[in-house]
């Protein structure tokens, strides 16, 4: 039965990224009292799959919403592998530096195709107002925004698509970096 609590508490995080309330825990879990939240709360924080903030509200430990890490897989001549967990890694803190500043593209068209960024992918990036030349940004050109390689060579700047079908942009009146490009998500 335990089990049970800890997989509707996992699925209440999954799906509203936060923890319950002991109110919501009471309809969860089908309590009808706080009281047997707390004992199980209780037991939850003995176990370490959640904590308490310095105000008392529930958090997740880092190992709550991670998931195994069991080595690597050759991508060049096949090898043995042998499953072992080596660790656990947490998608978000892998991916996501500064989670205040960072969000979510779906990519629409094939501009990025070279760069092995497909139409249909999603892109994490960072908002910022300066990149490095060669980093893929997302940028205001003359009033509409795209996503390509940011160039620059002296006082000249452009932005540089990732498939030969497409040409520079340079901007006429003006070009804003918006975001930096920090990941690429792609579903099979």
């Amino acid at each position: 039965m335990y089990n049970d609590y800890k997989s509707k508490l996992e699925k209440f995080y999954n799906r509203d990224r936060r923890m319950p309330t002991y109110t919501e825990m009471m309809q969860l879990f089908g309590f009808k009292s706080k009281n047997a939240v707390a004992r199980l709360v209780d037991k939850f924080i003995e176990e370490g799959i959640v904590a308490k903030d310095h105000l008392g509200r529930l958090i997740a430990n880092a190992s709550f919403d991670s998931i195994p890490m069991l080595g690597s897989v050759k991508a060049g001549f096949p090898a043995d592998v042998s499953e072992e967990l080596t660790d656990t890694i947490n998608i978000d803190e892998y991916l996501i530096a500064k989670k205040d500043n960072s969000y979510m593209l779906t990519v629409d068209g094939d501009s990025m195709i070279d760069a092995h960024i497909a139409d249909g992918d999603m892109v994490l990036v960072e908002k910022t107002n300066t990149a490095k030349d060669g980093q893929i940004v997302i940028a205001d050109v003359d009033g509409e925004f795209t996503m390509k390689y940011f160039r620059k060579s002296g006082d000249k700047i452009w932005l540089e698509p990732a498939n030969k079908d497409f040409k520079p942009i340079y901007p006429k009146m003006y070009l804003n970096i918006t975001a930096v490009v920090k990941a690429v998500i792609r579903k099979y």
